[in-house]
């Protein structure tokens, strides 16, 4: 099963790197893609900590990924699933038979959410077909996590434990509450990419700083 995020955005955050080398120890990186990239954008625009990791990625848009990526099909009308907060049905176990890629559009994990959806199914009205994970707001690793567990794994959504806008305490004074829907771990603490609570600690640490 093939992962794709239209990343859709100039350079890499710190956040975002931290989230795509996540997906790749999650899914190994054979099976996720970053594609139209910025018309130009060079190997060495690109993290090298993914590189590393195996990460491919391409400047194409959809329909042409498989111009790019080694041992790859054309995408097919109809059978590319669009995760779509906004869209009509939530993502079932069987639609693992009705889809071949799955497409995350640098549409989940902003706050408040931009609609990079719609850029998408505009562009692509008949290759893609929209599936909802639930009504809250998920990063992109976490969204690709649930997904994975739903189709791979064949959980059903309403099964999987999430743990909604988690706050973490740092000391007796800081905290930061994350405005996100995570899938928890088996001691029910919310699943974040390696790294990343320490890049929220220190993003705390600066806004306390910009405030005093």
């Amino acid at each position: 099963m093939k992962y794709i995020i239209e990343h859709m955005e100039e350079g890499f955050s710190e956040w975002v790197i931290l989230e795509y080398a996540q997906v790749i120890r999650d899914l190994g990186a054979e099976n996720l893609i970053l594609s139209s990239l910025p018309k130009g954008t060079t190997e060495d625009k690109i993290p090298k900590k993914l590189l590393d990791m195996g990460l491919q990625w391409t400047t194409k848009d959809l329909s042409h990924i498989h111009e790019d990526i080694p041992n790859m099909e054309p995408m097919k009308d109809g059978r590319v699933c669009l995760l779509d907060p906004r869209a009509e049905t939530d993502l079932q176990t069987t639609d693992a038979s009705e889809f071949d890629y799955f497409v995350f559009g640098g549409i989940l994990g902003d706050h408040p959410p931009r609609d990079r959806t719609k850029e998408l199914k505009d562009a692509y009205p008949n290759l893609l077909v929209g599936r909802r994970l639930g009504d809250k707001q998920m990063t992109t690793d976490t969204a690709i996590r649930t997904t994975q567990i739903i189709i791979q794994k064949q959980i059903k959504f309403e099964d999987i434990k999430f743990f909604d806008y988690p706050e973490f305490k740092f000391n007796k004074y800081e905290a930061t509450e994350m405005p996100f829907r995570y899938v928890t771990d088996a001691n029910g603490k919310p699943i974040l990419p390696e790294g990343m609570l320490e890049l929220i600690k220190r993003d705390s640490e600066q806004s306390l700083d910009d405030l005093l």
